[in-house]
């Protein structure tokens, strides 16, 4: 069953202008797939399409950069009108076999699809410069699903999502054996292998251990003393194994705010994944919500992720916090939002709705910034936040 992406209008008008499209995101987001629908219609398979691939030898070997020239590249693409290169980040310069064959056939259309952003962009990033579109593909969002069955069909799987996430392989399992078996298969083959292959890494128990300690610490401040404890390595390399992590879009970073009280956190971060059912599966912890304790910080984890994804969809300019005070008696907001549309907005999730009911924004917060807005989020109204709507 093919799920239509809220990416998918601006990658086709994209797809209309004169530029190399680049499509980044986490390996089994979907990106093959979305690009393959929108080079199916009739219009497209008239004019040609020229399927290459990173994964396939010979023709990696096709777009090596050392051998690349005009007539090549002519032979390659015969009377074809568009070039989509698969698994981009495997081919050593890409950015530079592309950067000759936009240059060389002005009309031709460039799609490039890439699992790694710490790779691709650097391989097209500056040859590529003012020549490309880069957008990135997340897991399935919230109104990619509600569409693909109801809106209130898919209201009523959150619990689902929350243990097993949105990766469209594992959403449209027939049942949670089978999402079980998938998101493990994910885990074990597939999400790390950028990661690993930065500088050639050959100790995947350390990252395993850290991408483990991570799943622990989940809606914490950030410990990289801990983490590097846990993982067996110093605070530096865990901060820089973290960073590789999130340019594999496995996890995120979010900064403190901080504006106008003494007392307030600065420098601190908290770390969420990108997938809940990732991170699950990295505890090994599918178990009912009803029978763990955790199941607060899943529902922020995927509130949060969702809502980065829908303003990223959605191209709204928007700087994410989270917001702490220091010292006895802290208080602290799990999320807020800054954009010179809406102003500075505070959210506090709660999983049990009467909680959410009493609960009030911290006296501290409120005194130091009178001019923003704050909204508890529950079960109760969890989709007008993850859609945008408050």
């Amino acid at each position: 069953m093919y799920i239509e992406r809220d990416l998918e209008p601006r990658l086709a008008e994209a797809l209309r202008g004169n530029k190399v499209l680049i499509l980044y995101g986490s390996r089994q987001t979907g990106k093959t797939t979305v690009v393959e629908h929108l080079l199916s219609t009739p219009d497209m398979r008239r004019e040609g399409v020229v399927r290459l691939s990173g994964d396939v030898l010979p023709e990696r070997e096709l777009l090596d950069y050392a051998t690349m020239t005009a007539e090549k590249a002519q032979g390659i693409l015969g009377e074809a009108k568009t070039l989509f290169v698969d698994e981009a980040q495997k081919i050593l310069d890409i950015g530079l076999t592309l950067k000759i064959i936009h240059d060389r056939f002005k009309s031709l259309r460039i799609v490039a699809t890439g699992s790694s952003s710490f790779e691709l962009s650097e391989e097209v990033g500056e040859p590529l410069t003012g020549r490309m579109d880069a957008y990135v593909l997340p897991t399935l969002s919230f109104p990619e699903l509600a569409r693909s069955a109801s809106p209130v069909v898919e209201r009523n799987l959150l619990e689902t999502r929350l243990l097993y996430g949105s990766y469209p392989d594992v959403a449209t399992a027939p049942s949670d054996e089978q999402r079980r078996r998938r998101l493990r298969n994910l885990c074990s083959s597939y999400l790390f292998k950028d990661v690993l292959k930065w500088e050639n890494l050959r100790n995947s128990d350390r990252l395993a251990r850290l991408a483990k300690a991570l799943s622990l610490q989940l809606g914490d401040e950030v410990s990289w003393k801990e983490l590097g404890d846990t993982a067996g390595m110093d605070n530096e390399t865990a901060q820089s194994y973290v960073e590789r992590l999130e340019k594999a879009f496995v996890v995120f970073r979010l900064p403190a705010f901080s504006r106008n009280l003494r007392n307030e956190l600065k420098k601190s971060k908290k770390v969420y994944f990108f997938d809940t059912g990732v991170r699950n599966a990295l505890i090994g912890d599918f178990r009912p919500l009803a029978s763990r304790t955790d199941a607060g910080h899943l529902f922020e984890n995927y509130l949060i992720a969702e809502r980065m994804k829908n303003n990223a969809l959605r191209e709204r300019d928007v700087q994410s916090f989270f917001w702490r005070t220091k010292g006895e008696g802290s208080k602290e907001i799990d999320y807020l939002e800054d954009s010179a549309e809406r102003g500075l907005v505070a959210y506090e999730f709660k999983w049990n709705p009467s909680q959410a009911a009493r609960a009030r924004s911290p006296k501290a917060f409120s005194e130091a910034y009178p001019d923003a807005t704050w909204t508890p989020v529950s079960r109760d109204n969890y989709v007008e936040f993850v859609t945008g709507l408050i």
